[in-house]
């Protein structure tokens, strides 16, 4: 099964901001998956919800939805309820996303980090880090996503050897995501500006941010990232929803959808190309960036499918 390779380059084509999606893993919390479960597990124990969330996010106006893979390097699935099935999760993802897509909007493979560091900080080789996303990559594309996403990085090591490695299964365009956690740097010290200047020669489609610490901190990250990218590739921006707090059991996260849109308005009047939102961001903070930059929804009214 096939995605359409051009779809994103087609989209970015037609001008304007093309809006993303927002959380799984912190929508999944919000509507029952257990505390320390993968996301990754309701593929198969909840596939019901998996399709609710993304035909949630389309209703509020994502043209473009990631499938929930974060974690499925088979490296990162090791220890948990879903070991040795790293290809099948990553198809059952790609096809629940698809159905919920219905052809209309983009359908991204979400690849997260494996876990680990790098030799000579940690224990993963500069091979077997290719080799697992060469895995992700080959099972995604196979799925039928229209885009990959490298997600979340925070180690330029990591990062390169996930591009190469996705390179050696996947011809699918290549988006590249860093989380700035410590103000305008990651955890392990890279810059925006580096990690443009280290992804950007590789061949991606894109370059950005996502997850990060508040969304003052992506305020300064973005005029960074853009001056760095300096209108080679398209740039995304996804944000958490503020900072998060604990409310009794519940973790919340302080910024209000019009707030959040502000922000969001904000990068796209900047240079941003693709926005959307990351931990914290529900349907609700899409529809009202969607509202923010005067956007038509793409579909009113998703028809609802049985997931299997």
């Amino acid at each position: 099964m096939s995605g359409t390779p051009t779809a994103l380059r087609d989209r970015l084509e037609r001008g304007g901001a093309l809006i993303a999606d927002g959380a799984t893993g912190t929508n999944y919390q919000a509507m029952g998956l257990p505390l320390g479960a993968a996301p990754e597990e309701w593929l198969f124990d909840a596939p019901e919800r998996v399709v609710e969330l993304h035909e949630a996010f389309i209703a509020a106006g994502s043209e473009l939805i990631l499938t929930c893979s974060f974690g499925a390097t088979n490296l990162r699935l090791a220890d948990g309820a879903l070991a040795g099935r790293g290809r099948e999760v990553n198809l059952r993802a790609a096809e629940l996303a698809r159905a919920a897509a219905s052809g209309a909007v983009i359908v991204a493979g979400s690849m997260g980090p494996t876990g680990q560091l790098c030799e000579p900080l940690g224990p993963l080789s500069a091979e077997r880090c290719e080799e697992e996303f060469a895995a992700q990559a080959s099972a995604l594309s196979e799925g039928g996503v229209d885009v990959l996403v490298l997600e979340t990085f925070f180690a330029l090591e990591e990062a390169i050897g996930a591009i190469r490695g996705v390179r050696r299964a996947s011809e699918l365009p290549l988006v590249v995501s860093f989380s700035f956690d410590q103000g305008t740097r990651t955890m392990m010290g890279l810059s925006p500006t580096e990690a443009v200047a280290a992804v950007v020669p590789l061949g991606v489609s894109a370059v950005g941010a996502n997850c990060g610490r508040s969304l003052a901190d992506m305020d300064a990250v973005v005029p960074e990232l853009l001056a760095a990218a300096a209108g080679r590739v398209p740039v995304w921006i996804k944000p958490n929803a503020g900072i998060p707090r604990i409310v009794g059991d519940a973790v919340v996260y302080d910024a209000d959808a019009e707030t959040f849109a502000a922000h969001a308005r904000r990068y796209v009047a900047q240079g941003a190309r693709i926005v959307g939102g990351c931990c914290g961001a529900t349907p609700a903070h899409l529809e009202a960036i969607v509202r923010a930059l005067g956007a038509e929804k793409p579909i009113q009214d998703v028809p609802r499918r049985e997931a299997t």
